[in-house]
């Protein structure tokens, strides 16, 4: 089988890529099309953003038991009907009469998408040759990196030419091209084959269910609430916490845990998870707040502001291979993750210098400057984190390393989503201040407007709306300094991981 897997380590690597693309793609792509399935179905704001956390939710369950569900019933046996009922509900979303069903398909769709990220991770690693392994997370990185920036672009552009149920349909061909390529070309391992299925832990999968459902739910829907001055969101926050906290103790004690977690006494695999959860934070964070900033404030189009991702992609698949070569041949991934850091933290603070003449390329210059700084990011981090685990133990340190990065971007939108609405508040209150008849420049502003308005109320109308754009102009440079300070305060975690030896260079 080793002899076969080298052979076709391409072959499988696009295998296992493709349904892992079409997943991520899958998390990003409904967004733009929120308004259209609004419309559609005849729904509210607030019952719409269902379609995503239903989805949200039910994936975050599924990631961290993906190892233990890969061992018990067969790896290759569990990718494959993963992808085929995602390719089922796919379609049952695309062709949903009703809001209740669409959110019931996409509950179901996420049940069967959560497992294939970490499932292809732990492929790619097992398929590649040591020294070639940092290749493989080059390769892994691309959908995973890539999977965020292209949905906007892709939904945006098939919901505005041939409507939204074609961003559902659109998965059919590819599940199908994915179960055929993993159904030729890929294998369990001996340890997978031979591996006796012992007992389910149900209290695990409940405990699990409870404390990670809460929590998404929580950060989906903590802003509109206003945090925790709903007693919705407090319940919440409280039943995640101690969901949590007996999740962990029943798998620290159980003889067959659903999530080994002593796999984090390895301190690079701790540490390179605690570096993920921040980065992505950060990352995710700036990835929401671009194409808010271009389409409410600058007025682009869902597409165009899609479009302006599409150079950050450009550089990172450029720089996600370049990145897999110099760790094959020995390059401290510390010194890249340092790099990575210091360049997002640069990019990112010049997007919170961005003011309302911004044109479009000083726009796509910062964006595609952080995309090449993620692909050091991604891939060093990765072959880090992963150098001391055992093939046996890829499964389940997979599932949660892809865990704890969906957490992270979670957390980030949902931050930076706060920052943004209150410092607008903030900034408004400031700037209403200086709506006076004793601010000189205020009342030549109106005396301006009323020779092209005739309306003293018309003058004030424009002013505020004007003052409203400025205060978000603001808010947007305050959420974008603060992701750039966020990389900044992540350089120290660099010098905690262990120093590159033979076996690290070698993954």
């Amino acid at each position: 089988m080793e002899n076969r897997q080298q052979t076709n380590k391409w072959i499988i690597a696009l295998s296992v890529i493709l349904p892992t693309l079409m997943e991520i793609v899958d998390t990003t792509i409904v967004n733009v099309s929120l308004p259209h399935i609004r419309g559609g179905l005849s729904v509210s704001l607030d019952e719409s953003t269902w379609v995503l956390t239903s989805y949200m939710v039910s994936n975050a369950i599924i990631i961290p038991m993906t190892g233990w569900l890969a061992i018990k019933f067969g790896r290759k046996r569990f990718l494959l009907f993963s992808i085929a009922l995602f390719t089922i509900f796919s379609f049952i979303c695309g062709y949903t009469p009703s809001f209740l069903l669409l959110v019931i398909a996409r509950f179901l769709q996420g049940i069967a998408g959560g497992g294939l990220q970490p499932l292809s991770q732990a492929i790619l690693l097992e398929s590649f040759p040591k020294e070639q392994r940092g290749m493989a997370m080059a390769v892994f990185g691309m959908g995973v990196v890539v999977g965020p920036i292209l949905g906007p672009v892709l939904g945006g552009w098939i919901t505005d030419n041939w409507g939204w149920r074609w961003i559902f349909f659109i998965n059919i061909p590819v599940g199908l091209l994915s179960l055929l390529l993993i159904e030729l070309f890929v294998e369990d391992p001996d340890y997978i084959k031979n591996q006796k299925i012992g007992k389910i832990d149900y209290p695990g999968m409940a405990f699990l269910a409870i404390a990670v459902g809460s929590l998404q739910i929580l950060l989906d829907n903590g802003q509109r609430k206003d945090w925790f001055e709903s007693s919705f969101i407090s319940y919440l926050a409280v039943i995640s916490f101690i969901g949590f906290v007996f999740l962990i103790y029943r798998e620290l004690t159980t003889d067959e845990p659903l999530i080994n977690l002593r796999i984090f006494k390895d301190r690079s695999y701790s540490i390179g998870n605690i570096v993920m959860f921040l980065g992505f934070f950060g990352f995710f964070g700036t990835i929401v707040l671009l194409p808010l900033y271009l389409q409410n404030l600058m007025g682009y189009t869902a597409f165009l502001a899609g479009l302006v991702l599409g150079p950050g992609a450009l550089t990172t698949l450029i720089g996600m291979p370049l990145t897999g070569k110099l760790l094959e041949r020995g390059f401290d991934p510390r010194k890249l993750l340092l790099g990575s850091l210091l360049i997002n933290a640069f990019a990112v603070d010049i997007m919170a210098h961005f003011n309302l003449q911004a044109d479009f390329i000083s726009v796509i210059m910062p964006r595609a400057l952080q995309g090449f700084a993620i692909s050091l990011f991604f891939v060093p981090l990765a072959a880090a984190t992963f150098a001391n685990i055992e093939n046996k133990d890829m499964g389940v340190a997979s599932g949660l390393f892809n865990f704890i990065r969906n957490i992270g971007g979670s957390f980030g939108t949902a931050i930076v989503m706060t920052i943004l609405t209150r410092r607008a508040q903030f900034h408004q209150e400031r700037l209403v201040e200086n709506l006076t008849d004793l601010n000189e420049p205020f009342r030549q502003a109106v005396d301006i407007l009323n020779t092209h308005i005739h309306s003293l109320m018309g003058s004030y109308t424009v002013i505020y709306k004007e003052l409203l754009r400025q205060a978000y102009m603001l808010a947007f440079n305050d959420a974008f300094y603060f992701c750039s300070i966020l990389f900044i305060l992540l350089i120290p975690t660099v010098f905690l991981i262990k120093k590159a030896t033979k076996k690290l260079t070698a993954f």
